[in-house]
């Protein structure tokens, strides 16, 4: 599989949005002519995805279903392959998992790949328009609008535990999340499950993963007992579990598939051409 990466842009969330919003980001991929699948790896945050071009598709029951967009995804658990050809243009959101139902005002739900309606569908035609005449940074510029204007509360004991699990990559305790939100364990699991579809530790062991992930395509040289220690698994066979049960393969051969790219970059980007 050959990953394919053309123009990529992260954009930083304003000031009001970062407690609610990781950054916002654009992405450029001219796939060819011939029907092709790319895949999604899982990592600890959720995406609202606008697309331009060609569209893509998901198989659904065994049928492969175009995807409106906007569409979202959410928290996954394994790696989702979408369908696709020719040239697609992305503008995603990328929320944390926590925060993007209430910030869309639906209710949780732990589906990968979900389709809503929302009137911030009304956003794509301008953004169409803007993304055809190459105006990039305007069109992100009125998706950062869009959410500044939206209500949400940055107070809740939601984001002091979210703050906190950020803060340590995912690796403290349920226990030492609720002391960070001043909540029992009870409480803070019910409101977690309630806003994100998910509870505090499956959050966590995506954050771990996903620092795993990144070092590995960074530097597919990492040690891996000592990457273990660091992020606080009990050893490299538990690190190498959670990292097969997200990926579907080891560390090993992930790492050596990131070799055989020789991609170096900051932010990995989960476009795997297949």
């Amino acid at each position: 599989m050959k990953p394919v990466k053309n123009i990529h842009q992260e954009f930083e969330a304003p000031q009001e949005l970062r407690d609610i919003i990781k950054c916002f980001w654009y992405n450029d991929t001219d796939f060819g002519e011939a029907d092709t699948s790319f895949e999604v790896i899982p990592d600890g945050y959720a995406e609202i995805i606008f697309h331009f071009g060609s569209g893509c598709s998901i198989f659904h029951n065994g049928v492969l279903q175009p995807l409106p967009s906007p569409f979202l995804v959410g928290l996954l658990n394994h790696p989702v392959h979408f369908h696709t050809k020719k040239r697609l243009q992305i503008i995603a959101v990328r929320c944390f998992p926590w925060t993007v139902f209430d910030l869309l005002g639906l209710d949780s739900n732990k589906n990968g790949v979900h389709i809503f309606e929302h009137p911030i569908a009304k956003l794509q035609s301008s953004l169409q328009d803007l993304i055809n005449n190459g105006k990039i940074e305007e069109a992100i510029h009125n998706v950062k609008e869009y959410f500044l204007n939206a209500q949400i509360s940055t107070k809740t004991m939601l984001y002091k535990a979210g703050i906190a699990m950020r803060k340590a990559n995912g690796t403290i305790t349920v226990h030492q999340v609720a002391d960070a939100a001043h909540a029992t364990v009870r409480t803070l699991e019910r409101k977690f499950k309630q806003s994100s579809g998910h509870t505090v530790k499956d959050v966590s062991s995506l954050m771990r993963f996903e620092k795993v992930r990144n070092q590995l395509w960074i530097n597919p040289d990492t040690n891996l007992a000592g990457l273990a220690v660091e992020l606080g698994y009990t050893d490299q066979a538990h690190l190498s579990r959670e990292f097969k049960r997200y990926t579907g393969t080891t560390p090993a051969a992930f790492a050596r598939k990131a070799k055989k790219e020789q991609i170096i970059d900051t932010d990995f980007v989960a476009f795997i051409q297949s």
